[in-house]
């Protein structure tokens, strides 16, 4: 079955859902990439991981576990001999717990000397929020001083949006495209949970010409291969923090797909 919206699905922003979706977009999105490539080009995945502290607030909800530890209070108790023994009264506290985010990026390289042309990145909420995204800010900038095109989509509303010289284009997604000859300019494009999925270009090595993704497709395939609409809770508000009105449409396209299940079945 297909989604019941145009376009991206914003009941995938679901944390129960995104990290699967994440990583099935990934594949789906390299494989497009890869049929549409010349032949002395490769796709390929590349995978990252980075330790993150999470806050305590996190860990209660996800992590009760807690920690003994020796404090400071401290009580006697006598014995038959008039001798007192000392007990710690024990604290409780929060553990430190590191987690491992898994970040990935599709590579575009050129063959045979295996010359890194582009970087595809999408967007997680891990690299839109709190230290994860001044770490992808940083690694962004690392990218940028290289002789490399960088492609970054942005499929979640929620989240902080990457810094520009000035404010971007309204909408809830995002693709973003920075050519290594057009720097510091960046191609900007932008649509709303009510539009399809657009087709983008993606540059490669001077002389060779652009190739051209279909994002929509990419999603389709990614839904489908999900098996999405039998999961997603399509009864429920989106996770996705849309504005009033497209919340409201959003909800009016999920009963109607609903309803429409509920008479094929």
């Amino acid at each position: 079955m297909s989604s019941p919206f145009p376009g991206m699905d914003p009941y995938l922003e679901d944390p129960a859902f995104w990290a699967d979706f994440h990583h099935r977009f990934l594949d789906c999105w390299c494989e497009a990439v890869a049929d549409a490539l010349p032949g002395n080009y490769d796709a390929r995945l590349d995978e990252s991981v980075n330790l993150v502290q999470l806050s305590p607030a996190v860990v209660r909800l996800v992590y009760p576990d807690v920690a003994v530890s020796r404090g400071p209070r401290r009580t006697t108790r006598s014995r038959p001999n008039g001798r007192g023994t000392m007990l710690l009264e024990p604290v409780t506290i929060p553990h430190e717990y590191l987690d491992e985010v898994r970040q990935a990026r599709i590579e575009i390289l050129h063959r045979p000397e295996r010359t890194l042309v582009a970087v595809l990145e999408m967007l997680s909420p891990f690299s839109k929020t709190g230290d994860g995204f001044e770490q992808h800010r940083s690694k962004r900038k690392t990218i940028l001083t290289q002789n490399v095109h960088l492609v970054e989509l942005d499929l979640l509303v929620g989240g902080r949006r990457l810094p520009h010289a000035q404010p971007l284009p309204a909408g809830d997604y995002y693709a973003l495209l920075s050519r290594v000859d057009n720097r510091p300019d960046c191609a900007v494009y932008c649509w709303t949970v009510r539009d399809p999925l657009p087709t983008i270009p993606i540059p490669l090595k001077a002389p060779d010409a652009d190739i051209h993704v279909d994002l929509a497709k990419v999603f389709r395939v990614t839904y489908q291969r999900g098996r999405y609409a039998r999961s997603l809770p399509y009864a429920k508000p989106p996770v996705a923090p849309l504005d009033p009105e497209s919340a409201r449409w959003a909800m009016r396209r999920a009963a109607k797909n609903k309803r429409s299940t509920r008479r094929r079945s």
